[in-house]
């Protein structure tokens, strides 16, 4: 019945945790980022959030965040174009624009979902561009 899961000892083992995926979540509305923070932690995603583009590209880290959820209309620099310095910076990372004014130009983004719509729309966009970024082949160099 465990016998992937056995050793030699006999003892069972549990098998090891699929690694945790880590979001970034930036929006001006305070009440529509922590809404989709929370939403996305509760399917197991680390997630952290920025309130305006130029905080997250502060915090955005290659290494460290898998996808970006952005909003577009935010006070200062846009979700369109903090998307392309992103992309400049690491182009395989997937950016998911959900928002209620999404741009002319989606050149630089993965993904766009209009609001208003359910997270439950937004959870299958993101595990959709996770999925096909961990299956996706290494870019040649």
């Amino acid at each position: 019945m465990f016998d992937n899961c056995s050793t030699e000892s006999g003892i069972v083992e549990p098998s090891p945790l699929p690694p945790v995926r880590t979001l970034l979540v930036v929006d001006d509305n305070d009440v529509a980022r922590i809404t989709t923070k929370w939403f996305m932690a509760n399917f197991g995603y680390a997630v952290e959030s920025a309130r305006s583009a130029e905080e997250a590209l502060r915090i955005f880290t290659p290494s460290v965040h898998d996808l970006v959820i952005t909003d577009n209309s935010m006070p200062g620099m846009t979700g369109a174009q903090m998307a392309r310095l992103i992309k400049e910076q690491s182009p395989s990372t997937p950016i998911l624009m959900y928002t209620g004014n999404p741009p002319d130009d989606t050149a630089c983004l993965d993904d766009v979902i209009q609001r208003p719509t359910h997270l439950l729309e937004v959870k299958a966009a993101v595990d959709r561009l996770l999925e096909t970024r961990s299956t996706s082949p290494p870019a040649a160099s």
